[in-house]
C-alpha cells in the first residue's frame, strides 16, 4: 500500500507546497505506514497566522452574532452528517474501536450546541445614570488569532472542545494536531468552508516542536489552548505566557477510583473495567490508580479480573472492546512499566503483554493488565502510563485513601464509589481534584460546565469550554459614555467624581 500525503489546510485548501520535513503516520492496528505528513516551517506558521489575522480583521471579528451562530448551527448539522466517517479516520490513525470514536465525535458535538447559543453568552451590561447623565456599560469582544495544540488521544474532541467557541466568539483559529494521527482534525476542520465560515478563519497546521515554538511566540496569535502531558503544557505555559499570550495548558493525570467497603462491588469492577481499559487506558480521565479499602481489596481485585477475561483486545474495526496503542515506541514504553511494577515487588495479576489479539500484521497491541500491591513508590504509580494498565493500591481507610489522593501531583479526574451519602458529600469537599465522579468512573462535566484539573494537571487559571471557554476566547471593555448638553460644565482639573 501507497502512503498517502498528508499536510495543512489553509484558508480551506490544502496546501500545494513542497514539504522540507515529513513524518510517518501509521495504522496502530496492522502496523503498516498509510500516510506521509508534511510538517510545517517556522516560516509556513508565520505566513498561516498573517492569512488568519487577515480574515479576523477584514471578515470575521466584524461580522453580526446573527450570522455567525447561523454558521454555527450550518457546521453543527454537517459534523453530526459526518461523524461516522471521522469516526472511522479517528480509528484508522489512533487505533480506539469505532464506538468509540463515535463518542468521542459526539461529546464534541456537544460543545458546538453550546457554542451555537453564543449571543447570550457574549451579553454585557448596562448601568444608565451611574453618574449624573453618565452610563456605564460592558462588552465582551474577540482577541484575534488563536492557537489550539491538540493531543493524539482525542484527534477530534480535543480541537472541538476549543475550535468552536474560538470561532462563535469571532476569533481565527490555527490548530496544530497531533503529528500521530492529524486526518481527523483536518476533516472536521473542512466542514468550516462548506457552513459558510469566510476563509482563513480556521487552519490547520501539521508540525512538531518547531511548528509549536512559531505559534508561541508569534506576536499575532493572542492565546494557546493545549493539552497533552505535564512537561510539555508546563513548557507551552512558560514560553507563551513569556511572550504575553493567555495560556491555558491542560497536562497530565493520575486518575483515582476509591472503592468504599459498601459500595457495590460489581459496580465498581465494572467501572474499574470500563474507565481503566477504554480505549487502551489512552485518555486524560482514564482510572489508573485503583484505590480499594482492604477489607474488600481481595474480592474487587477478583472481581476484575474475571472481567478481564472476557476481553477481546483487536483492530478496532472488528468489533473488539479494545484497540492498540498509537505507536509501537508507546506500547513498548507501557509494557517497561509492567516489568518494572513486577521488579518492584507488585503483584502481576493479569499480564497483556502476550497474547492473541484479532488483528492483521504487526500492530501495536498490549492487552488489559493488571497489578496489585502497588504503593506509591512504584514507578507504575508514580508516573502517567498512558496505557491499559490498571494498579490497585490497598489502603485501611477512607482518610488514608484520601490523604493518598491528595499528596499526588495531579489533579484531574477522581472517582469514589460508595452508598453512603455523608463520605462522598464529604470526599468531593475534601478532595485536591478538579472533576469528581461519585460512582461515576469518568466525570467528563457536560458542554456547558467546564473541563479542567487542578495542581499539576493545569498550567494557567481557565479550564476548556463552558463559560470558562467562552471568558477566555473573549476580553472584557468597559465603556463610560455621557453625551453632553449644548451647554457643557466647563474646565475641571478635579479626579472624577459621582454625583
Amino acid at each position: 500500500m501507497t502512503a498517502t500525503r498528508i499536510t495543512h489546510l489553509i484558508a480551506g485548501d490544502p496546501w500545494e507546497g513542497t514539504a522540507e520535513r515529513t513524518s510517518p503516520v501509521y495504522n496502530p492496528a496492522t502496523g503498516e505506514q498509510t500516510g506521509v505528513l508534511d510538517l510545517a516551517s517556522a516560516e509556513l506558521v508565520g505566513d498561516v497566522v498573517t492569512r488568519a489575522k487577515r480574515a479576523w480583521t477584514q471578515e470575521w471579528g466584524t461580522l453580526s452574532l446573527a450570522r455567525r451562530s447561523q454558521i454555527l448551527f450550518a457546521f453543527r448539522e454537517l459534523l453530526n452528517r459526518d461523524k461516522e466517517r471521522i469516526a472511522a479516520i479517528i480509528t484508522a490513525e489512533h487505533g480506539k474501536v469505532l464506538d468509540d470514536a463515535l463518542g468521542e465525535v459526539n461529546r464534541g458535538l456537544e460543545v458546538v450546541e453550546f457554542a451555537c447559543g453564543i449571543p447570550h453568552l457574549l451579553k454585557g451590561g448596562f448601568t444608565e445614570n451611574a453618574s449624573t447623565k453618565v452610563d456605564v456599560y460592558s462588552m465582551r469582544q474577540s482577541l484575534g488569532v488563536v492557537a489550539i495544540i491538540s493531543p493524539f488521544n482525542f484527534p477530534a474532541m480535543v480541537p472541538l472542545w476549543f475550535v468552536p467557541v474560538a470561532i462563535a466568539c469571532g476569533n481565527a483559529v490555527v490548530i496544530k494536531p497531533s503529528e500521530k494521527d492529524p486526518s481527523a482534525t483536518i476533516a472536521i476542520a473542512a466542514l468550516w468552508r462548506e457552513a459558510g465560515l469566510p476563509d482563513g478563519v480556521v487552519n490547520v497546521v501539521n508540525g512538531d516542536k518547531e511548528a509549536v515554538d512559531a505559534l508561541l511566540t508569534h506576536p499575532d496569535v493572542k492565546s494557546i489552548s493545549f493539552v497533552g502531558s505535564t512537561p510539555i503544557a508546563q513548557y507551552v505555559y512558560e514560553t507563551g505566557t513569556s511572550h504575553g499570550k493567555r495560556v491555558q495548558a491542560l497536562g497530565g493525570a493520575k486518575n483515582h477510583m476509591l472503592v468504599l467497603p459498601d459500595a457495590d462491588l460489581d459496580l465498581a469492577a465494572d467501572a474499574a473495567i470500563n474507565a481503566g481499559f477504554g480505549s487502551a487506558g489512552e485518555r486524560c480521565m482514564a482510572i489508573s490508580a485503583l484505590v480499594a479499602v482492604d477489607s474488600i481489596a481481595d474480592d474487587l481485585v477478583e472481581k476484575i479480573k474475571d472481567r478481564m477475561g472476557k476481553l477481546r483486545t483487536g483492530d478496532g474495526t472488528r468489533g473488539c472492546d479494545m484497540g492498540p496503542l498509537v505507536t509501537r515506541q508507546h506500547r513498548d514504553k507501557v509494557a517497561s512499566y509492567v516489568e518494572a511494577g513486577e521488579a518492584q515487588g507488585a503483584s502481576l495479576v493479569v499480564d497483556g503483554r502476550h497474547g492473541d489479539f484479532d488483528a492483521d500484521g504487526d500492530g501495536f497491541f498490549l492487552a488489559p493488565t493488571l497489578l496489585d500491591h502497588v504503593d506509591e513508590q512504584m514507578s507504575v504509580y508514580t508516573d502517567e502510563i498512558f496505557g491499559p494498565v490498571l494498579s490497585v493500591v490497598r489502603v485501611q481507610t477512607y482518610d488514608d485513601g484520601l490523604a493518598l489522593i491528595n499528596r499526588n501531583q495531579y489533579g484531574n479526574g477522581t472517582a469514589i464509589f460508595t452508598n453512603d451519602g455523608g463520605a462522598a458529600r464529604r470526599f468531593q469537599s475534601e478532595v485536591e481534584v478538579g472533576m469528581v465522579g461519585i460512582n461515576v468512573p469518568i466525570p467528563v462535566p457536560v458542554s456547558y460546565y467546564s473541563f479542567g484539573g487542578w495542581k499539576n494537571s493545569l498550567f494557567g487559571d481557565s479550564h476548556a469550554h463552558g463559560m470558562d471557554g467562552v471568558h477566555f476566547f473573549t476580553r472584557g471593555k468597559v465603556v463610560t459614555s455621557r453625551w453632553l448638553d449644548p451647554s457643557h460644565g466647563g474646565l475641571n482639573l478635579g479626579f472624577p467624581q459621582n454625583d
